[in-house]
């Protein structure tokens, strides 16, 4: 999907962002490095991490903003880029903590921060469990990337009247709520019995879907850029119900993607997600069209497999080939287009303005139709 560069980078909202970004890695380095020098490797992994992502959640804060009425060049302008790079920030914590969680490989093409202080580990020799000193550095560097967050935000609203600022601070903390209890569901799905119960596996991915990662990637940005341009309860609520939806869609993707998504452009191994045993709307469709066909091969073939990190590419690939053939795939895109369209029609709906109109619809068909 080539015009999403374009998209963010549009009334500059990618460089202003990564300015903010940068400054404040710059700030954290400083303050850091007067602690003691051994930190470096610390602010060297929370700058790889920020270098990288679609800046797609700041760009629905500032093009929703935008729709509702706000201006550039202002200095509410600052702070909505601001809220775009606490934004960004909450991103990189969660990322961190997400790959300790799933035990991920890499992250963007690149080894996860876990994996690169197990590394640093092993070279300097260190003493005790290279694998607990990797988890617990990527906890701390999720810590401080949640630290920065808040500071980018509270900055952000330091100036605003008392009711922006306490509209925009409970949307923040409510995302900040929920993908937390987002990340435990995760963690407790991946915990049950699994596959016995095709209906109530895929109930508890969508529970997981909406908490985790709906909401965060669409609806809460959408939100809170409506919030800082002082739209009323009515736009809030229309942001809301188009911002769901579209986030579950942006999910689902990621799921079609984590299966049958190139590496060269999703930055992780083909069939990463079957590895790590994700329990995801995918699988459990794929489950139950296997079931409900009779073909036992596919049936077996997920429940021994699913999981099973030892997984040669030759397997990864038989089972997503059993994925393909069960139909779920065709199942997930017909969920897709349907949530995308609710979305578009809240938004037909709305009668915002131009240019926001057209870049908020641009970025929906980004977030949906993406290859990585």
């Amino acid at each position: 999907m080539t015009a999403e560069p374009a998209l963010v980078d549009l009334e500059d909202v990618r460089p202003q962002v990564d300015a903010v970004l940068a400054e404040h890695v710059a700030r954290l380095t400083a303050s850091l490095l007067a602690v003691s020098e051994d930190t470096r490797p610390l602010v060297d992994a929370l700058a790889r991490m920020l270098s990288g992502g679609k800046r797609l959640r700041a760009a629905f804060c500032w093009w929703s903003w935008r729709a509702h009425g706000g201006q550039p060049g202002t200095p509410e302008a600052e702070a909505v880029v601001r809220v775009g790079a606490a934004l960004e920030l909450f991103q990189a914590a969660a990322l961190f903590h997400d790959d300790v969680m799933d035990d991920s490989d890499t992250r963007r093409g690149m080894p996860s921060a876990h994996r690169t202080f197990e590394r640093l580990h092993r070279e300097r020799g260190l003493a005790g469990d290279e694998r607990r000193f990797g988890a617990s550095a990527a906890i701390l560097l999720g810590d401080l990337a949640l630290v920065a967050s808040e500071e980018e935000f509270a900055a952000a609203l330091a100036s605003a009247p008392a009711s922006r600022a306490a509209r925009a601070r409970a949307v923040f903390d409510l995302m900040r709520t929920e993908v937390t209890v987002g990340q435990y569901l995760d963690v407790l799905a991946q915990s049950l019995p699994w596959g016995d119960d095709a209906d109530a596996d895929e109930a508890r991915a969508r529970d997981v879907i909406r908490a985790k990662s709906a909401r965060y990637s669409v609806e809460h940005p959408v939100v809170l850029g409506a919030s800082l341009a002082d739209a009323d309860d009515d736009a809030l609520a229309a942001c809301r119900s188009l911002g769901l939806p579209l986030g579950e869609a942006f999910q689902l993707r990621d799921d079609l993607l984590g299966v049958f998504g190139d590496p060269a452009t999703t930055g992780k191994p083909a069939g990463d997600d079957l590895r790590e045993g994700k329990r995801t709307v995918l699988v459990a469709r794929a489950l139950r069209r296997a079931r409900e066909s009779g073909d036992a091969g596919t049936v077996a073939l997920l429940r021994e497999h699913l999981g099973d990190r030892t997984m040669t590419d030759a397997t990864v690939a038989e089972l997503a080939a059993a994925i393909a053939s069960s139909g779920a795939v065709e199942d997930v895109e017909r969920t897709i287009d349907d949530l995308a369209a609710r979305a578009f029609a809240v938004m037909d709906a709305r009668g915002w303005a131009e240019p926001a109109a057209s870049r908020i619809a641009q970025l929906a068909h980004a977030a949906v139709d993406r290859h990585a």
